[in-house]
């Protein structure tokens, strides 16, 4: 009887973490190159596991913007409520998050002539950056 009570609670409080959260992810993910075992941490994020070393690149409804965000960031009563618009990329630690804006620029510029990351990356993939930009509007 008593570890009915305790199993009831644990599913209780499952349910209570993920009750109308989604992760968006981008469909190709950038990744760092350190970040070993990225379906790991990607698995992670999602349940909400403390990852010490890993930042993600998101793409920030309100500002239009990508940013960076250590992954404990998205563990805040907030974004818990409020989840980033769409993860662009991984990456252990800040100096590589910024190695990766980097080539999302460079990549950007070669295929446009422009550096607005933002444009290039819903051109490239609609799909991840659709509901941002409904639900925004």
């Amino acid at each position: 009887m008593f570890t009915e009570a305790v199993r009831r609670r644990k599913v209780k409080k499952d349910t209570a973490m993920t009750k109308g959260i989604h992760m968006n992810f981008y469909k190709n993910l950038y990744i760092g190159d350190t970040v070993k075992k990225p379906q790991k941490a990607i698995k992670k994020l999602k349940r909400h596991k403390k990852q010490p070393r890993l930042y993600v690149i998101v793409y920030d409804g309100e500002t239009d913007r990508l940013a960076v965000y250590h992954n404990l960031m998205l563990l805040q009563w907030y974004y818990r409520e409020n989840p980033p618009g769409c993860i662009v990329g991984l990456a252990n630690g800040r100096e590589e998050a910024f190695d990766v804006i980097e080539q999302i620029a460079k990549e950007s510029l070669a295929a446009t002539g422009q550096a607005q990351l933002v444009a290039y990356l819903s051109g490239v993939d609609p799909e991840s950056f659709k509901n941002v930009h409904a639900s925004g509007a």
